[in-house]
Order: structure tokens, then C-alpha cells, then sequence
């Protein structure tokens, strides 16, 4: 088989006509171009998806930097543990777990009849009271009148008094007057009788004259002695009226000061059988309270969490019963990185999707919490042995979920929840 020639180039002239290539070179040339054009389009094509996956990547961070999320996050509630307010035997209990109440139902009831009796004493001590302050109200306006009553003639014994002491001074004055007058009647008839014994002696007078200058003597003696005892007596009486005067004036004082005091004493009995009345009715008003409490109402609507009570069960005072769900008014607690809060603030809006019913809600950050989860716990990390670690805390925030929106009443307290977080607008 002889060789094969190898075909010639094509000449640029152009009045040389060019060799046909053999059938075998052209397939491979056709096999090369469409090699290189598949590797044109992979590259292509590469080249596409690696521009889709760098602008998805842009567009995802530059969307994600607008929202900050967590699954770190739960919804919250009041739950009110309801208690009994009077001790007694539980006699009804109306009531099952995850039963919807309605504000002011009854959950149990307990025995009333120890708390009737003791509101039957409390009205009977009511109407004592009110005897006893019956009886000494009128006691200030009688105190009044007597103590007035007896000022008046006190007053009025002053004043005669004083008329009869003015009087018996008189009358002292008087008798002292008529004693100076017997005096000198004596003197008088003491010289006469002098007289008489110089001329009796010398014959000058008869002797019945003499005789009636002695009974003369002898009367102005028993004149003046007369005189002065009843100048003695109208000085006792001044004495006496003088005694009196000073008793009737002490009484006086005596009633003016003890006056008030009296009334006083008898308006702070009065004011004392008051306040016990007022006890009285407080104590029946506190009975009336029990005897209500006996019936455990439910002070919120919601549904019942957890039933703690049955008929027969003795409770005290202060014992939890039920604790009621209040699910008209439920929030989301958000824990998010300390690290996610630098652009959170109160007002921002977010959506919460709750997984247990599928379904999201929108809402609004109420507020952050003022202490990191692991502060506020039961036993806080202690970091001041000098090996401290960090480690990025959670803080709680409060998201408040908009009113008004379908499928609310199914969130129950602890249901996982997804918030999202618009940090940017």
C-alpha cells in the first residue's frame, strides 16, 4: 500500500483551488469544535450558576441583615393559681383540667356553716354595740344640763352668800355700836355712883337716890355685858357667813373646772361605745366577706391549667386550688444573643411562627429584659475564680403580638415559637 500523500495547504492565491480534506481528518476536526464548544457552555454555564449563587448570597445577606431571628423563643402567659381565702371542707368542685372558665365562676365550693355561725355572733355583737351606745349617748346633753343646772345655783348661792355676809357685817357693826354705847352708859353711871358715895358719905343725897345710882351702875354693867356678848355673836355669824361664802366659792370653781371634764369624760364614752360599734360592724362586714369566700371564683377568664383540689379535701387559708390559664392576653419571650441585640429596639416590628399550629403572627418588641438569662437563674455563674470563659449570653425580649388575630386563642403557654426580628427598615 503505497503512503499517502499529506494534502496541501490551501495557497492564498486565489487562483489556486484548495485540496478537499480525506472524510477521516474532517470527523475528527468535527469532533474537536464539539468538544470545545461543550466546554464553551459548561463554562458557561458554571459561570451562570456561580453569578445566580454569588448574587443569591448578596441578596441573602444584604436581606438577612435586616432581621435578626432565633428559635430560642417560647409564648408566654398569666397564670393565676386561684386559693381559698377561709379554711373548711371542699363540699363541690364544678370544675376539670383544660375546662374554658369565664371571669367570676365558681371552682370549688367549701362548707359554710361554721362561717354562717360565726356571722350570726358578729350581728349579735353588732346589736350590743349598739344597745350600749344607745345607753350612753344621751349621757354628754344630760351632763350638760346638770352641770349647767348646778354652775346656775352655784351662782346663785354666791350671791346670797354674799347678801348674807353684807348683812351679818351690818349687824356686827351694829352690835359693836350698841356695845360702845353700853360702855359709856357704864362710864357714866360708874361716875354717878362715884358721886353718889361722896355725898352719901356727906349726907348730901338721901339714901334712895344713892341706891338708884347703884341699880343704875349695876344695869349699865349687865348692859354692856349683854352688849358684847351679842357683838360676839354677830361677829360668829360674820365668821360663819364668811365660811359659807368660801364653800359656795370653792363649789363654784369646783363646777367650772369639773364641768367640761365631766362632759369630755362622758363624749369619750360615748366616742368609746362608737368605735366599738364600728368594730362590731367591721367584724360582721369581714363575717359577711367569708361567708362569700366560700365559693372560690375564678377573678379572670381563661382555661384551667391545673386542678388541685377535690370534694372532701380540707384547705387552709392561702392553699392554691386551680391555676387558670389567662390565654385572651399571651406574649412571646424572644431569648436572642446579646451579640443580636445592637440594633433591636422597642417598636420594631416582627413575625412569630408558631410551630404546634403552623401558623404566624405578626407583633411588635415591647421591650428587652433587663438582666441576661443566666443572671436572674437560680444559681448564677460565678466568674471571679480567674478562669472566666466567655460565652455570649441571651437576653429575653418581650414581643407583643398584635390583637385581633386569627388563630390567637390556640397559643398556650411554652409553644415553640420562630420570631423575626425588622431591624432595618
Amino acid at each position: 500500500m503505497s503512503p499517502q500523500v499529506p494534502a496541501r495547504r490551501p495557497s492564498n492565491d486565489t487562483n489556486e483551488t484548495p485540496a478537499l480534506a480525506p472524510p477521516e481528518d474532517r470527523d475528527k476536526e468535527d469532533a474537536k469544535a464539539e468538544a470545545a464548544a461543550k466546554k464553551r457552555r459548561r463554562l458557561t454555564i458554571v459561570a451562570i450558576v456561580a453569578g445566580v449563587v454569588v448574587l443569591g448570597a448578596l441578596f441573602y445577606w444584604l436581606y438577612s441583615r435586616r432581621f435578626e431571628d432565633t428559635d430560642d423563643a417560647e409564648v408566654d402567659a398569666n397564670i393565676s393559681n386561684v386559693g381559698a381565702r377561709v379554711g373548711g371542707t371542699v363540699t363541690r368542685v364544678p370544675i376539670v383540667e383544660n375546662q374554658r372558665v369565664n371571669a367570676n365562676d365558681v371552682l370549688a365550693e367549701i362548707d359554710p356553716t361554721d362561717l354562717q355561725v360565726v356571722l350570726a355572733q358578729r350581728k349579735a355583737a353588732v346589736a350590743e354595740a349598739e344597745a350600749q351606745l344607745a345607753v350612753e349617748d344621751p349621757s354628754v346633753s344630760i351632763t350638760e344640763t346638770s352641770n349647767a343646772a348646778a354652775l346656775t345655783t352655784a351662782s346663785s348661792n354666791i350671791s346670797s352668800a354674799s347678801a348674807a355676809l353684807a348683812g351679818a357685817q351690818r349687824d356686827a357693826e351694829q352690835a359693836a355700836a350698841r356695845l360702845r354705847e353700853a360702855q359709856a352708859n357704864q362710864r357714866t353711871a360708874d361716875l354717878d355712883l362715884k358721886r353718889g358715895e361722896t355725898l352719901l358719905a356727906h349726907d348730901a343725897i338721901p339714901r334712895a337716890d344713892f341706891d338708884h345710882r347703884q341699880s343704875a351702875a349695876s344695869a349699865a354693867v349687865a348692859v354692856v355685858e349683854g352688849a358684847r356678848q351679842a357683838v360676839e355673836g354677830a361677829r360668829a355669824r360674820v365668821e360663819q357667813q364668811q365660811a359659807l361664802m368660801a364653800g359656795i366659792r370653792s363649789h363654784l370653781t369646783e363646777v367650772r373646772k369639773n364641768a367640761p371634764r365631766e362632759v369630755d369624760a362622758r363624749r369619750a364614752t360615748v366616742s368609746f361605745r362608737q368605735a366599738n360599734l364600728d368594730v362590731a360592724r367591721a367584724e360582721e362586714h369581714q363575717a359577711e366577706l367569708n361567708l362569700g369566700y366560700a365559693r372560690v371564683r375564678t377573678p379572670v377568664a381563661g382555661i384551667v391549667a391545673r386542678k388541685a383540689v377535690n370534694v372532701g379535701d380540707f384547705v387552709a387559708p392561702g392553699q392554691t386550688l386551680a391555676a387558670v390559664t389567662q390565654t385572651d392576653d399571651a406574649w412571646v419571650t424572644a431569648n436572642f444573643r446579646e451579640t443580636q441585640l445592637r440594633r433591636m429596639r422597642p417598636g420594631q416590628r416582627a413575625t412569630v411562627h408558631v410551630d404546634a399550629i403552623d401558623r404566624t403572627f405578626t407583633g411588635v418588641v415591647e421591650s428587652l429584659g433587663g438582666a441576661t438569662g443566666a443572671r436572674v437563674s437560680v444559681l448564677p455563674p460565678e466568674n471571679a475564680t480567674g478562669n472566666y470563659v466567655k460565652v455570649v449570653q441571651r437576653i429575653p425580649v418581650r414581643i407583643r403580638l398584635d390583637a385581633k388575630q386569627d388563630g390567637l386563642e390556640l397559643l398556650r403557654p411554652g409553644m415553640s415559637v420562630e420570631p423575626k426580628v425588622r431591624v432595618l427598615p
